[in-house]
């Protein structure tokens, strides 16, 4: 079991680091074209040496339903600069979409989870965010996070003067809806249970592997639904 997690992680870290070192553009949009009036705007944030292209899947579905995605591209994806720079061009990336008062809801895979919630939390962003929805989130921490050497990767770490941060400021979120999906099998976000966040409604699917909860159609049901209702 030790090898095949070590196999899977190394395999995954070498991928996210060949995205990581070859970036495309910093945003793009789902499609060529933006619905005339969208019924909503979401931010899609992706997670640690990711670029975006694993929302292919949720993206279609909620532009199918009139929805208009944003997925911001957060650079360097492996935060060597430290997860509070991320959330900084997270802001700056919205803003640059949509101004500083469109409302927004954001969904956000893996560490992007924590830098949404500095960017809610510390940014200002909470006053115009309507839903935050957090999948396999580690907020309290990772385990693996000790095996990359970047400052973000540090700042994942359990117990990290990041995350007890963001513990002591997560009431500046007020009435947000917000929900947490995990998986007990997940091999990235150690233990599992680290992606439970008691300020959330936390909701648990037993989907095989980290990456495979942005492609189960029972989380992505799930969140259509919330978002939508």
């Amino acid at each position: 079991m030790k090898s095949t997690f070590l196999t899977f992680l190394m395999g995954w870290l070498a991928i996210g680091f060949a995205q990581a070192r070859n970036p495309e553009p910093l945003r793009f949009q789902g499609s060529s074209q933006a619905p005339a009036q969208p019924i909503l705007r979401v931010v899609l944030v992706h997670g640690f040496l990711e670029n975006g292209s694993n929302f292919r899947t949720l993206r279609r579905r909620l532009e199918k339903q009139g929805v208009e995605c944003l997925i911001p591209k957060l650079r360097p994806s492996d935060g060597r600069g430290g997860l509070e720079g991320l959330a900084e061009r997270l802001k700056v990336d919205i803003e640059a979409a949509y101004g500083t008062e469109q409302r927004i809801s954001i969904i956000a895979f893996s560490m992007g989870g924590l830098v949404s919630r500095h960017y809610l939390q510390n940014l200002g962003g909470a006053t115009r965010c309507d839903k935050l929805f957090t999948i396999s989130s580690p907020h309290h921490g990772t385990k693996a996070a000790w095996i990359y050497p970047s400052k973000g990767a540090e700042q994942m770490r359990p117990d990290s003067s990041f995350l007890n941060e963001l513990e002591t400021t997560e009431s500046r979120l007020g009435d947000m809806p917000v929900v947490s999906y995990r998986t007990p099998l997940d091999l990235v976000i150690l233990p599992p249970v680290s992606s439970k966040w008691d300020r959330a409604e936390n909701l648990e699917f037993p989907v095989v592997l980290h990456p495979l909860m942005l492609t189960s159609r029972a989380v992505l049901n799930d969140v259509e639904r919330r978002l939508l209702e």
